[in-house]
């Protein structure tokens, strides 16, 4: 680990540094797919899997585009109106360093009919960002929250504790859900090939919508992230700190109990229409199950890809998985992607069809793409993932691919199937958005673990064999979901929204059905999934 750091600080100090800082862009899918023209087209070679992105000078034409349509260049607007509509509230811009601000206002009121229930949500947020130097980058955002929910998301919360993606919720089960989160990194690239990046947020792996490798689904978390840019191939090593509020509380001086992760992702662009990636990841407990404090492991601060012979070497009870993903550009409006997610393997039953407890992987496969039927901006994705019963899941829920009470990687955690199609139209200040998903998973009843909950204990599982998707209370799910906005100021995605959304959930113990319209004003680049399947029964 000494002659690692020794290397590494030779390198910063020795190194030509780059001759520009570049750009970080929050992660969001509805904003990503914009690119999808520029990123998957045969004429380019971009690392696509792995975010947030940098903005680089492959990408900078379309950023630059889509933050500054509709700037008033001649300046016949108000100080007003072009910071209503163009411009960031605050906007400095000097040599040695540039500094932006805004206020992030999310106000939307809507009706869910079928549970005859009014929501509303009431968010009060903050992004800021700059550069110091060619160097240094910054970001942060921050929002504080109450919202009413509708009723499927209001027993998720519930039962859950969390505010899906955001938060624990401070309201403890009232009807009205309180919460606040924060996102804050620091960026450093001293050279072109390398890139350093410390704070509070999340990192997406993947080509498509979901991830079942690792997904922006779970809340923030503190990290540190090196990244090596080296032509066709990226390499990303990140250690993480997570909190497991599903684990026994220690006490309430150590709080809820902690746990270490380490994510090694190598994508690898073959050629201008195939990529591959590999992934691996080892998650342990801060504290051991004898309530000794164990810390970050220095046998993990090994920033090689595969780190599964280390961690057997040194005969440690932790969780390994590895990953692999792909894509293929078919043309220039079609790509390929999907990906593999391992997480135990015995290879006398993985062939034979048995339904072993031993094998335990997810998938994804999946098409996208850009101008669909020759229309510009016209943006398409259809996707299948699956994981089968207990995936994910450990002999200690402490160690567990999770972060913060959700899963790491896909929201339904386990034992499900689902089809999701997308569809995005641009048209001047104009975005239309649609989403169909259909689910098919188990929940558990009569007490027993039939591998949804990820977090419950797969040492007593229903069957050693015979165990299929769908097990326990077979449930289907159908989500509908439309949008239009209209844009105000994509600096900070400020824009008018309309919104819908059906939700069936039927199985033989209950049925869920969920007709909502949503009409407000809203801003920032986060997501909040609302398509989300049951987590437990009823």
């Amino acid at each position: 680990m000494k002659k690692i750091l020794s290397s590494l600080i030779l390198l910063l100090l020795f190194a030509k540094v780059a001759t520009a800082q570049a750009q970080y862009m929050p992660y969001s899918y509805q904003f990503y797919q914009k690119f999808n023209d520029e990123l998957y087209s045969t004429k380019t070679r971009i690392h696509t899997s792995l975010k947030s992105y940098i903005i680089d000078s492959a990408l900078q034409s379309r950023y630059d585009s889509l933050m500054n349509y509709g700037a008033d260049t001649i300046g016949h607007h108000s100080w007003l109106h072009r910071k209503l509509f163009n411009e960031h509230l605050i906007d400095v811009k000097t040599k040695e360093y540039t500094f932006f601000a805004d206020y992030l206002p999310d106000l939307t009121i809507g009706r869910d009919f079928a549970g005859k229930k009014t929501t509303w949500l009431n968010t009060r947020g903050y992004q800021l960002g700059g550069t110091i130097g060619k160097n240094f980058y910054f970001y942060s955002s921050g929002f504080e929250n109450q919202a009413v929910f509708p009723e499927y998301l209001n027993t998720y919360i519930n039962q859950v504790g969390i505010v899906p993606g955001q938060a624990y919720d401070r309201s403890y089960g009232k009807a009205t859900k309180d919460w606040s989160d924060a996102t804050a990194i620091v960026s450093y690239t001293p050279i072109k090939y390398l890139n350093i990046t410390a704070g509070h947020d999340k990192t997406f792996i993947g080509d498509g919508y979901r991830s079942v490798i690792l997904s922006d689904y779970a809340a923030a978390y503190p990290f540190l992230k090196l990244t090596a840019n080296l032509g066709n191939v990226k390499y990303m090593v990140m250690w993480a700190y997570m909190t497991d509020p599903a684990s026994k509380q220690l006490s309430y001086t150590n709080g809820y109990k902690k746990k270490w992760g380490v994510f090694h992702y190598l994508d690898w662009n073959v050629n201008n229409r195939l990529s591959v990636g590999f992934f691996d990841a080892i998650i342990w407990a801060d504290i051991d199950s004898l309530g000794h404090k164990r810390g970050f492991d220095f046998n993990y601060g090994n920033p090689v890809i595969f780190l599964r012979p280390v961690e057997a070497s040194i005969g440690s009870p932790d969780n390994a998985m590895i990953g692999f993903t792909s894509k293929y550009k078919i043309t220039d409006g079609i790509t390929a992607y999907g990906q593999f997610y391992l997480d135990e393997f015995r290879a006398q039953d993985f062939f034979s069809g048995k339904g072993s407890i031993k094998n335990k992987y997810a998938w994804q496969i999946g098409l996208k793409g850009a101008n669909l039927f020759n229309i510009k901006a016209l943006n398409y994705l259809a996707e299948y993932n699956g994981a089968l019963p207990y995936t994910y899941s450990e002999v200690e829920s402490i160690k567990n691919y999770s972060e913060e009470g959700e899963p790491l990687a896909h929201p339904y955690g386990a034992n499900f199937k689902e089809l999701v199609g997308l569809l995005n139209y641009s048209y001047k200040r104009f975005d239309f958005s649609g989403e169909i998903n259909y689910s098919h998973y188990g929940l558990d009843e009569g007490g027993l673990n039939y591998g949804k909950d990820i977090f419950k204990l797969y040492i007593n599982p229903v069957h050693l064999y015979g165990n299929y998707i769908g097990q326990g209370l077979t449930t289907n799910m159908t989500y509908l979901e439309g949008k239009v906005a209209y844009m105000l100021n994509p600096k900070y995605n400020l824009r008018l929204e309309l919104g819908g959304i059906y939700r069936l959930e039927k199985n033989t113990a209950f049925t869920d059905k969920t007709t909502m319209l949503t009409i407000g004003l809203r801003s920032s680049f986060r997501i909040m999934y609302t398509d989300l399947a049951s987590y437990l029964k009823h």
